[in-house]
């Protein structure tokens, strides 16, 4: 089992978390200071395809626009692509 939204707020009490999709959470990275939660983009991509039913092309679009588009504050979580996918 890989890391989980407990062992990263024992670490990073105040980090903030992308709502359904914590089997994305790999780890936590260091931005500018603050520590934050870090997430594989592409398998965030894959919980909406699997999870809501959505075609890729959708997922893709969902995924860049609503979430990494948000900002919640200081320790909005960092996606990484960790593959060549865009």
């Amino acid at each position: 089992m890989g890391i989980s939204r407990e062992d990263i707020a024992e670490i990073i009490p105040d980090a903030l978390f992308a709502d359904g999709f914590d089997e994305a959470l790999i780890g936590y990275v260091q931005r500018a200071g603050m520590m934050v939660a870090l997430y594989d983009a592409r398998k965030c991509i894959e919980v909406l395809m699997i999870n809501d039913n959505m075609s890729e092309e959708d997922a893709l679009e969902y995924f860049h626009y609503n979430v990494l588009g948000a900002w919640v504050g200081e320790y909005t979580p960092v996606f990484a692509f960790l593959e060549d996918y865009l």
